[in-house]
């Protein structure tokens, strides 16, 4: 009798206190709402060269739909040239940017190290934005050393961005990344450039990973006669003429294959070291001092709310559609090579510890030392 009796006094107690909380968010989103319809506005900087997002204009329409009195003015480019802008405009003392949506590389070493961002935790007021089981891993990614800066929305598989010419390349005869250092394949490799952002997760894998490391990074850039490039449909258009066999760090491969031409990615989950795990150019960052608050704050919820991140899936980059991290929407558009398949092995490169990528690009740049002609 006492034990129900306690039980009883415990469940009330929960249910009154879960009340006003409730009531608090409703309150406080209204509000919200109508500061944000006075500001009559939000400045995303977009990431237009990342998988996620570079079919932004779609998922950006589902959001004008749903709050029409909010115009949406998006600053797009690479992740590089997006961080190295908003910088330049804030030592002028222009303050224009609200979001920034990218590759968390590019957004821990310039955005969170120049300080120049917001927590987005307190942002969130929507229950299920807030309500982290919903989420992988039941708890929301970040992937800042203070957990709480740069906000990872998804959790799609790379397989280190390698594709290869079909008709030049059997993939059964690939079972391990070392298999890269083939002799054969040397000056028949091109990559896209080490030392920048743009290799990003791959080269974390590639430096972190226990039975890879410095040392394959070394053998790999420096040893095997890469040609390097700043162009993804130059390198494409070099794999599938048969200049080279194999592309680290293609990117719009849908077009050639919609044409029938021989170019297809590497399944490298299958490998003995597995394929890393990572946000891709999937992160979301406040940027502070920004000119309208409450529609960031709008912005920020409906995304990464079921409606925003289902169309994120929908509207994303078909050649590589995006896996958000959110568990309780539909999957089955993903294919089985962006899911996280249970079984294989995956390295998970969104560790804060591992966001400093200055000590891989200062061993590229070392690697890639006297090959500069090479860059394309």
């Amino acid at each position: 009798m006492i034990h129900y009796a306690l039980s009883a006094s415990i469940l009330l107690l929960s249910i009154l206190l879960h009340v006003p909380a409730s009531a608090d968010w409703a309150k406080e989103w209204e509000k919200t709402l109508e500061a944000a319809k006075k500001e009559g506005q939000v400045s995303i900087y977009l990431c237009s060269t990342c998988s996620a997002t570079n079919r932004y204009e779609a998922i950006l329409d589902e959001f004008k739909k749903e709050y029409r009195d909010i115009k949406v003015v998006t600053v797009t480019g690479s992740g590089a040239q997006l961080v190295q802008r908003e910088m330049a405009e804030r030592r002028a003392g222009k303050y224009l940017a609200d979001i920034h949506s990218g590759g968390a590389n590019a957004a821990f070493n310039t955005l969170y190290k120049g300080k120049a961002l917001d927590p987005i935790k307190p942002t969130l007021l929507l229950p299920e934005v807030v309500d982290e089981s919903k989420w992988y891993g039941k708890k929301h990614n970040y992937t800042d050393p203070e957990d709480k800066y740069i906000f990872a929305y998804l959790a799609s598989v790379s397989t280190a961005q390698l594709f290869y010419n079909s008709t030049l390349i059997n993939p059964k005869d690939f079972k391990s990344y070392r298999d890269l250092l083939n002799p054969k394949l040397k000056g028949k490799i091109v990559a896209l450039d080490p030392s920048n952002t743009g290799l990003g997760a791959t080269m974390q894998f590639f430096y972190y990973h226990p039975e890879l490391g410095p040392d394959f990074i070394r053998k790999l850039f420096g040893e095997m006669d890469v040609i390097y490039s700043r162009e993804y449909r130059q390198m494409v258009d070099w794999v599938v003429s048969g200049k080279f066999s194999i592309c680290i760090g293609c990117k719009e491969t849908d077009r050639a294959r919609a044409q029938g031409l021989p170019i297809e990615h590497f399944d490298t989950t299958l490998w003995k070291e597995g394929a890393s795990f990572s946000a891709g150019g999937g992160t979301l960052s406040l940027i502070n001092q920004g000119p309208h608050p409450n529609a960031a704050k709008v912005f920020i919820n409906w995304f990464l709310s079921r409606k925003g991140q289902i169309a994120l899936q929908k509207f994303g980059n078909p050649d590589d559609p995006p896996n958000s991290r959110r568990i309780d929407i539909p999957k089955d558009g993903i294919p089985l090579q962006n899911q996280l398949i249970e079984g294989r092995r995956y390295l998970d490169v969104t560790r804060p510890e591992w966001q400093d990528m200055t000590p891989i690009f200062n061993l590229a740049k070392e690697v890639m030392k006297g090959k500069e002609q090479k860059i394309k």
